[in-house]
């Protein structure tokens, strides 16, 4: 199979070729605009494989679009290129509307004629995935609002018929592309799957997001800012399983179906930095502890306070769960970032020195 993916030099589009490169036989071609966040350093394990193939192309511009569907003659489109940092979206809305919402409604057109045009067999085979973000559903109770009641099964999960409900720039333009997508299958007939996922984190991460920010920060001595108390609460998906799953659903989920991806990790920000906090005093010991650098800063605009997936759905339909625990995959995280300090440096390079972003 062929697989067209968006976004595919970002951080979890780059897992997402690497998977498809690394442990199956298809192809994968690769269509990025190569912003600040895309890196194809991410890709040095896969750029030289026969079954790979690199077009630097704003999903924005149709007529290139149309190209690289004629030339390359998908299969299947996996389409993950989007601005993601509600930070950033806070600042400038205007690049996010663009090309999560402009960005998706092309390439939506572009595969659309493209699929009217392909023979019966290759038509019905055909599939367009859109990956998107479980903050379209806006943010669930905490447990400091339900007295006595600890972070468990107990407090309500986002799933696939929870009604959007977004509260940022960013998260309204990712739900806006989702309606986009689903429209185009019911209009049109596209054979169109979404899926939702939690917080991601692992290698290859750019470091304006909370993981890498507080590793980087932390070994240079620097502050570790933890917006208001900390107590935020995410669901944390190691992103090679969620690799694993994009996969899983690409191939064998059912057009019209929405699936839930998430790790089953519900930390509070504050828990996620003291735990980096911890590793990095065992591999990186320092006169003091690393938890020292942790420094409270006002929060962010409309923070929403609490994030969790159920991926039930995942589970039985598809027989996907993720291999990794919160505590290994952050292990993992960590260690990678300190085996690879220069791509660490190349990525900020005269784009990014770590400073705050948004309000």
């Amino acid at each position: 199979m062929k697989i067209l993916v968006t976004g595919g030099a970002g951080f979890i589009g780059s897992a997402v070729v690497r998977n498809i490169i690394d442990n199956t036989q298809d192809s994968v071609i690769n269509v990025d605009k190569l912003t600040y966040a895309g890196n194809l350093e991410s890709l040095v394990t896969v750029s030289n494989n026969s079954r790979y193939t690199f077009e630097q192309v704003d999903i924005c511009n149709r007529v290139e679009l149309d190209r690289v569907f004629a030339q390359h003659q998908p299969d299947a489109v996996m389409h993950l290129a989007a601005e993601s940092h509600v930070d950033r979206s806070i600042t400038g809305p205007a690049d996010f509307i663009q090309t999560n919402i402009v960005g998706t409604y092309t390439l939506l057109e572009a595969a659309r004629q493209y699929w009217m045009q392909l023979d019966a067999e290759r038509k019905a085979a055909f599939r367009f995935h859109h990956i998107s973000t479980d903050e379209v559903y806006g943010d669930l109770p905490h447990p400091d609002e339900q007295e006595g009641k600890a972070i468990n099964l107990e407090l309500p999960l986002f799933t696939e018929t929870t009604p959007y409900a977004p509260s940022s720039p960013y998260s309204v333009s990712k739900a806006s592309s989702d309606h986009l997508v689903r429209a185009w299958l019911r209009t049109y007939g596209l054979p169109t799957i979404v899926t939702n996922c939690s917080n991601n984190y692992g290698p290859y991460h750019f470091p304006e997001k909370l993981i890498p920010l507080v590793i980087l920060n932390a070994l240079e001595g620097k502050p570790l800012p933890i917006y208001g108390k900390g107590d935020q609460i995410r669901d944390w998906l190691y992103v090679e399983d969620h690799a694993r799953a994009l996969y899983k659903v690409v191939t064998e989920g059912k057009i019209g179906e929405t699936y839930n991806i998430g790790g089953h990790n519900e930390k509070q920000n504050l828990e996620v930095v003291q735990a980096i906090c911890s590793i990095l005093d065992t591999l990186v010991p320092k006169a003091t502890p690393y938890a020292d650098q942790i420094n409270y800063v006002t929060d962010r605009p409309g923070h929403d306070r609490r994030y969790a997936i159920d991926a039930s759905k995942m589970s039985k339909e598809l027989n996907w769960q993720p291999l990794e625990t919160f505590e290994t995959g952050l292990r993992k995280t960590v260690e990678w970032y300190l085996a690879n300090q220069e791509w660490c440096q190349h990525v900020q390079d005269g784009t990014y020195q770590r400073e705050r972003l948004g309000i």
